[in-house]
Formats: structure tokens, sequence, C-alpha cells
């Protein structure tokens, strides 16, 4: 029995193909965050945010993310990222959540843009939160 050789074309888009998986999955894996210059940037593979800290109307921790229906996006196990759509009101959700278990973080930003976001570490969670209570304390002294 002789065995037909596989063209080498085949052989490198294979490669090729896990390469991109694997590239998908590392960027996919957790959300990537900074602070700079005064905006939020928030990065989870295709998903990407970009707020600015004076647009930021309230933020505050919650235990469970309401009921959302997928624009586009996944839930895998205790990760859930994308776009999502309230389904009482009809608005956009950003959900940039690692895990569903912890607590997350609700941010409304724009008078009625909701996002939902929280880390693998909690620790890590809790210091952004801080970091934007403080930051809207701040403004709200400068109001009065």
């Amino acid at each position: 029995m002789s065995r037909k050789k596989r063209h080498w074309l085949w052989n490198i888009l294979i490669v090729l193909t896990l390469i991109a998986c694997v590239f998908a999955f590392i960027l996919h894996y957790k959300n990537w965050h900074k602070v700079e210059e005064g905006r939020l940037k928030i990065l989870s593979g295709i998903y990407y945010q970009n707020i600015p800290l004076t647009e930021m109307d309230s933020i505050q921790w919650v235990d469970k993310i309401p009921e959302l229906e997928r624009s586009n996006g996944f839930s895998w196990m205790e990760k859930e990222k994308g776009v999502f759509k309230d389904s009482l009101t009809q608005t956009k959700v950003y959900v940039f959540v690692d895990d569903l278990r912890q607590q997350k973080i609700r941010l409304v930003h724009n008078d009625s843009l909701k996002m939902f976001i929280n880390f693998k570490d909690s620790l890590q969670t809790q210091s952004l939160f801080n970091f934007i209570d403080a930051g809207l304390q701040e403004k709200l002294e400068k109001i009065k």
C-alpha cells in the first residue's frame, strides 16, 4: 500500500490555523485594562472600550448580571464577554466578566451606557473599583 503525500500548502494552512486559534484564546483569556490620560481602556479579544473618566456617571457592586440577550460575544463556563442587549430597556450593555461567581462592577457612563466588568483576581477588581470611585467622589466635590 502506497500512501499519498499531502501537499505542503495544506500543512502550512493547518499550522497557521492552529496559531490563529491559540492567539484568539490568549486575547480572550482575560480582560486587559489600563488607565491613562484620563481614560479607562478595556480590551478583551475583539471587544474594546475607551471611556473618559469624566463621562462616568455611577459605579456600584453587583452580585448578578441582569437578564441580557446576546448581540455578539460569548458565554463559556464562568466567563462572559461581548455586547449584550438589556431585555428591559433594549440598550447596549458591554460585558467583560472573567468570573461570574465573583462580584462585578456595574459602570454607567454617558448617562445610559452600562458596562459590567470583573477580573479573575478579586483584588484587581477591588483596586479598579476604588480608583474609579475616588475619581467620581472628586468629580462630585468639584460640582458642589
